[in-house]
């Protein structure tokens, strides 16, 4: 049975909310257990249906995967398997990193080829190649990644993009590789500071973590750790527009303000107060319909492209016209088609969408193509006459804990409601 949000337009929202840890840190810190022999522990875990779905990628390769809450116990087996091809595989794109581990750990892997949103091609070369480098042969058989190495040996490794993903793997395939490795135009991402931090907990070797170069010195054996996830930048800066978006005054805690320093900026030029508490959080203020602004996403620190869908939402209620450019991925703009929807006036052109601002927007059902669109939607409902009919939102369960919770205690009113669409 399908499920969808009704979303009632005209919502302040006003209060405090928490952000957990990071959707984007914690799925790669349960790949990195495969790395040790025991059990890890890692807590501020959000509770979000991607986590229980990498719990059983690593049960299909032995492990034993205990969450309770906010914590995930991890027992890595000392006998893996090399096989990571569950029907979960398919169903989000953070179980690819599974393949780094396996071959760090075991030499060799079968890693089905993931799943995930539809934002836009996203491929494996950057990690093959970068697995070629250390010494593994690498390629695509029958919809899975199979890797294999008599032996790993440390290697410069310069990639063509700063990857995340590709860095993760690349990184943790290398902590157990005989010599040095350094990889140059690494992501310099909070996530991979996250996953360094972890390395180095279990016996790991890495230098220049936040920085585009990493420095690996590899290590014989690693051991299990305990780990407290990050919070998460993506949910804080979604609770940030939602506070312009709306015209309230959100404090949202438990995310690091300066992992966001060009949102909160952005916002500043949209009219907004913004305070921010060191690295425990932040307050957003917005008394006034926000000014357009122009956003560019870039690898981090640029502008978040999981952020971009909240760019052009608040640009659709903003006074002027803004101009957002998409660098990262090229299906991202489907968004806008759906915006459409609520009457935002918008266009695009390759990889630039000029939006220009309405006074309100028109109440229709849309439809979810990835997380952070769903969550753009539910937040330009509230800025929507009538009721906005969200579908596919289990897109947004997969990022957000207890969103529609979270919305009504702020001041919005939102049902979760089960039938399917009529999309004649």
């Amino acid at each position: 049975m399908s499920e969808h949000f009704d979303v009632h337009g005209g919502a302040r929202l006003v209060g405090e909310v928490d952000v957990v840890g990071a959707k984007n840190s914690v799925l790669k810190l349960m790949a990195a257990a495969l790395l040790a022999e025991g059990t890890t522990t890692i807590t501020n875990c959000p509770q979000i249906l991607d986590v229980p779905l990498m719990g059983d990628v690593l049960r299909s390769v032995g492990c034993d995967v205990v969450i309770d809450g906010d914590t995930a116990k991890i027992t890595t087996p000392a006998e893996l398997s090399h096989r990571a091809d569950s029907a979960a595989m398919g169903k989000l794109r953070a179980s690819v990193c599974v393949l780094g581990p396996l071959v760090g750990r075991l030499k060799q892997a079968v890693v089905a080829l993931p799943g995930g949103d539809a934002i836009g091609s996203r491929p494996l070369d950057m990690h093959q190649n970068g697995l070629r480098k250390l010494g593994a042969t690498s390629t695509i058989e029958h919809g899975c990644v199979v890797a294999k190495a008599d032996g790993l040996r440390g290697a410069q490794i310069w990639l063509d993009f700063p990857s995340v993903g590709a860095t993760e793997n690349i990184l943790m395939a290398a902590v157990l590789a005989e010599g040095t490795t350094v990889i140059d135009n690494a992501a310099r991402e909070p996530e991979i500071v996250d996953i360094c931090t972890m390395l180095i907990e279990m016996g790991a070797k890495v230098e220049g973590a936040g920085t585009s170069t990493l420095t690996v010195e590899g290590v014989e054996k690693l051991h299990p750790t305990e780990h407290r996830v990050i919070g998460d930048r993506i949910v804080g800066a979604t609770w940030a527009f939602a506070a312009a978006m709306t015209r309230g005054d959100l404090t949202v805690r438990g995310v690091n303000p300066h992992y966001l320093d060009l949102v909160l900026d952005k916002l500043r030029l949209a009219g907004a107060e913004v305070e921010t508490f060191d690295d425990k959080g932040f307050r957003i203020v917005q008394n006034e319909r926000p000014k357009a602004v122009d956003w560019v996403t870039l690898p981090y620190p640029g502008f978040a492209t999981d952020l971009q869908p909240f760019a052009v939402a608040l640009s659709a209620v903003s006074e002027g016209t803004s101009m957002i450019t998409e660098n990262i991925y090229e299906a991202r703009f489907r968004f806008i088609e759906e915006m459409m929807r609520l009457s935002g006036d918008a266009r695009t052109d390759g990889h630039h969408a000029v939006v220009r601002g309405v006074e309100k927007l028109s109440s229709a059902p849309v439809w979810a193509a990835d997380i952070r669109a769903g969550a753009g939607l539910v937040l330009a409902g509230l800025c929507a006459d009538g009721v906005t009919e969200v579908w596919d939102v289990f897109h947004i369960d997969r990022g957000y804990p207890h969103f529609v919770e979270n919305l009504n205690r702020l001041g919005a009113r939102i049902e979760r409601v089960a039938g399917e669409p009529d999309r004649a």
